[in-house]
């Protein structure tokens, strides 16, 4: 097994990357899988957790950084991308800005309600079928719907 080196971003800036990592939060209750969705700040659509590139950090170690600042979730987040998907983030100084997020699973074993984010997002948990009709983009949607982690 290879192991991920963490990133250095060096001089560039992290929105010139156009790269995130972003984690599909779960829990199995009841033998159900569960996922975490939360709101996106701006236009309040449902999105997962993701984020920049993050110095000295692995991208798996990233996505789970974003989760615990986005949805207050700490766990164990998996070394192997899900997939990823396609989007445009939405820049006041930069207009749309085409990116692509590497997914990355991450079981969650604590929810906290006090968070970096907290105030900021809206979090629900639901099913897989139904977090994938809330999220907007197909290539994520296919990506939850296909998810079967290990019960």
């Amino acid at each position: 097994m290879i192991k991920q080196l963490p990133i250095s971003v060096d001089k560039s800036t992290k929105g010139e990357m156009r790269t995130q990592f972003a984690a599909l939060c779960y829990r199995i209750v009841n033998g159900k899988v569960q996922i975490m969705v939360i709101t996106s700040r701006r236009s309040k659509r449902w999105i997962i957790p993701k984020g920049w590139p993050m110095d000295g950090k692995t991208p798996a170690q990233a996505a789970a950084q974003e989760a615990w600042e986005e949805a207050g979730v700490e766990g164990k987040v998996g070394q192997t991308p899900l997939g990823l998907y396609s989007y445009k983030k939405m820049k006041d100084d930069l207009g749309d800005l085409p990116c692509l997020a590497v997914v990355y699973p991450l079981r969650v074993k604590k929810h906290t309600k006090t968070y970096p984010e907290a105030g900021q997002r809206k979090r629900k948990w639901v099913s897989r079928k139904r977090a994938a009709k809330m999220v907007a983009e197909p290539e994520l949607a296919r990506i939850i719907r296909d998810f079967a982690p290990v019960l």
